[in-house]
């Protein structure tokens, strides 16, 4: 699709814009600043969408952003007194106001051609992560469930926007689409995205089959799918269930992918963006190997990025966590971690992964009241962030509430089930039974937790202590020699001081569960 306003020409595909049979040069990033605006002329459009949109969420600023403004505006033969074309709305943002055709291929072809190539006959790479949710197509052949297969796209829409590591393509944009047959490859092309998410809702009586999608345009591959099947004894409550299950699923999805594209770059050319996505293929491995290789990654792209928010987020998450697997000095950890979770915060306040780390920090500095708050925040920017559910009933937990933490960790798993960290959700469940003296509940979440990822360090330490509560000691004493292998350091003492228990009634339960299972 091409769009053609006063005496121009603004191709996405080819990446031209010409005045009559002129070339008009551009820097990318003023192009895409065009071609956003352009798209996205029937609204306002504020500093914060040009940040998700040209900058991938990061922080620029305000002379970087006027002055790319003044660039795209420079292109097109406008000024910043005149705004013929793109207009300033005070205290909102920006507007494209000019009237705009939008030209078919075919209606183009005549169009001067940049160099025959095959990369040219394709679909452009978009340079960021985008993603655009199709309406789902109502296979009931009944007109009145529209509403329903709406609703599920609608919603999948408004929580993949939570994930600010993403920029999704708004509701209003992709129901263009609603009742056309249209291949994903024009979709992508028109809207500027990688990845489309499609699928199909089909009633029968008091069932509901739900198929859905995850495509990665540009290879043409599917990367993932799934089916669900759910009675229609609440609609809205199935609404919402499937809506939350898909999110979960597909968010790790594009991270995969998103890790394929930098590992096929040159080392020496990734961007941040592309640091961050290597850091976190190794962050997810929960190994102590791994998780120095991702902070050294973070550095790189903080180095690269002073204020990108997302690295700092990580960067501050992955310090807590190889502390509290005592990987690392537990003070030091927090030092660096908070001086992270901060800059993340300072950076991008609406980023759930700066508030995870901050609450983190919080946790281990027995700041409980802080940490609860810093998790709860996480979670209303992002309710399906599985990681800071898990860590949020890890903290529930330490503070003696154990009912809401098994409860906030049971949530974790239901989020996101095939979770790399499943096995540390799994954790902190059993730590949760443990604490309200279910030995034997916690032996099996424990066991499960070991049975995914048999060096967790997490799983290892609540079987010990469970095993010896429920005196079954040959299973209690295999723990602790597992334990002490996967943690040489682990003692009763580094326990009382490094575990944060706000009760000393539940440190002492804690403690006595090893004492019984033989560490010393």
């Amino acid at each position: 699709m091409t769009f053609r306003f006063e005496d121009f020409l603004l191709d996405p595909e080819r990446r031209e814009l010409r005045r009559a049979d002129a070339l008009i040069a551009l820097e990318p990033q003023v192009f895409d600043l065009l071609i956003y605006l352009v798209r996205n002329r029937e609204r306002v459009v504020t500093r914060d969408n040009l940040l998700d949109a040209i900058w991938n969420g990061r922080v620029v600023s305000e002379s970087t952003l006027t002055s790319r403004i003044n660039a795209a505006r420079r292109a097109v033969g406008d000024n910043g007194e005149e705004q013929r074309l793109i207009r300033t709305i005070a205290r909102k943002g920006v507007r494209f106001v000019g009237e705009v055709t939008e030209l078919s291929s075919a209606a183009t072809q005549a169009a001067p051609a940049g160099p025959s190539n095959a990369a040219s006959a394709g679909l452009p790479l978009p340079d960021r992560p985008a993603i655009a949710v199709l309406p789902f197509t109502n296979m009931s052949g009944e007109a009145e469930q529209d509403y329903f297969s709406d609703g599920i796209s609608e919603d999948i829409i408004t929580a993949l926007s939570k994930l600010r590591w993403f920029f999704v393509i708004a509701r209003n944009s992709s129901f263009i689409y609603k009742g056309r047959a249209v291949h994903l490859r024009q979709v992508a092309e028109e809207l500027g995205v990688r990845y489309v998410v499609e699928g199909s809702v089909r009633k029968d009586g008091d069932r509901v089959r739900i198929n859905a999608q995850l495509n990665d345009v540009a290879t043409g591959s599917h990367l993932w799918a799934e089916r669900y099947d759910r009675e229609l004894a609440d609609v809205f409550a199935v609404q919402d269930e499937i809506t939350e299950a898909i999110v979960a699923a597909i968010e790790p999805q594009l991270y995969a992918a998103e890790n394929f594209r930098a590992r096929r770059k040159p080392p020496d050319s990734m961007d941040a963006w592309d640091l961050v996505m290597r850091a976190l293929s190794h962050y997810w491995r929960v190994t102590r190997q791994d998780h120095v290789v991702a902070q050294a990654l973070l550095e790189k792209a903080i180095a690269l990025d002073p204020n990108y928010g997302k690295a700092l987020g990580l960067l501050g998450t992955s310090y807590m966590f190889t502390a509290h697997m005592g990987w690392m000095e537990m003070a030091s950890a927090i030092t660096l971690a908070e001086r992270a979770a901060r800059a993340a915060i300072r950076a991008d306040d609406e980023d759930a992964w700066a508030h995870n780390a901050l609450g983190h920090v919080d946790l281990f500095a027995r700041r409980f009241e802080d940490s609860l708050a810093e998790f709860e925040t996480a979670l209303r920017l992002n309710p399906n962030f599985a990681l800071a559910q898990g860590y949020y009933g890890l903290t529930l937990g330490y503070c003696g509430r154990w009912q809401d933490a098994d409860e906030a960790a049971r949530r974790a798993i239901r989020l996101s089930p095939r979770d790399p960290y499943a096995p540390v959700y799994f954790g902190i469940a059993a730590f949760a039974r443990y604490l309200g003296g279910d030995y034997e509940e916690a032996i099996r979440l424990a066991q499960e937790s070991l049975r995914q990822r048999s060096d967790f360090v997490g799983g290892h330490r609540v079987l010990a202590a469970a095993a010896g509560m429920a005196g079954h000691m040959e299973i209690a004493r295999a723990a602790v020699g597992e334990l002490r292998r996967a943690q040489p350091n682990v003692s009763l003492a580094w326990i009382a001081e490094f575990m944060p228990m706000k009760l000393a009634s539940d440190s002492e339960h804690y403690l006595e569960g090893f004492r019984r299972a033989g560490l010393t």
